[in-house]
């Protein structure tokens, strides 16, 4: 595991050269909070990150309920008894739900569902929640409940699989041929594309995503990513 710190985040990867899986911790005065839970083996690394920082893990709160996102949850919360948080909409996704609102676009929700985790989220969170720092934003189309959360000391936006930035920087649902996963895995390209819109409108210092490297002063690629998406999804 890999671990880049800037400023009050700390991005830890699991096979960065490979298959990168990012989840991170937010330093704040009372501990960390962890975002995302990664692969099912990624507890004791997570723990022992932790440790090496000094400071204790507080809360769990999730972008959103694929697989690679919550693998070592169940582990993670039997050994913290933190509250873990999720959204509303994604907590259907956690219990393995995928069913659509009669409200939602009628494309299937894709990825990997979770199958037989123990956890219930403690909080369910909606757009505009603040978790410590923490800013709550909704940011559907990779599921529908996907969330990011902007750490507004610093306009740090933690964005799950919003985009991505292995291979290239792209919005969810736009192929890489690099690494076409988190496209595989896209609910709603449209969705996805209005949340990319949305993201850019917060102008972030810093993008950190699920799949790739940590963009600085990202504006520019994340402009050029959702130009992109939309020729691509207008065809």
């Amino acid at each position: 595991m890999r671990v880049i710190k800037e400023g009050f985040l700390y991005q830890l990867t699991f096979m960065p050269r490979f298959f990168p899986v990012n989840c991170y911790f937010i330093e704040e005065e009372d501990g960390l909070t962890l975002i995302d839970a990664a692969l099912p083996n990624s507890a004791k690394p997570i723990l022992q990150a932790a440790e090496k920082i000094g400071k204790q893990i507080k809360r769990i709160i999730l972008t959103h309920a694929h697989s690679d996102h919550i693998g070592a949850l169940d582990e993670l919360k039997d050994k913290l008894g933190v509250p873990v948080y999720i959204s509303a909409r994604d907590s259907r996704l956690l219990a393995g739900d995928t069913s659509l609102d009669s409200t939602e676009p009628k494309t299937p929700i894709r990825g990997g569902v979770p199958k037989n985790i123990k956890t219930r989220p403690d909080i369910l969170i909606k757009e505009g929640d603040h978790i410590g720092s923490l800013l709550a934003i909704s940011t559907s189309g990779h599921t529908p409940g996907s969330m990011s959360f902007l750490d507004q000391r610093t306009n740090t936006l933690i964005a799950g699989d919003a985009f991505q930035t292995r291979g290239g920087t792209a919005v969810s649902g736009v192929t890489i041929p690099w690494f076409p996963f988190p496209a595989m895995a896209t609910w709603n390209k449209e969705t996805a594309l209005q949340s990319a819109r949305k993201i850019h409108e917060l102008k972030p210092s810093l993008l950190a995503v699920g799949h790739g490297e940590l963009l600085r002063n990202p504006g520019t690629l994340i402009e050029k990513a959702i130009q992109k998406a939309d020729a691509n999804f207008t065809k």
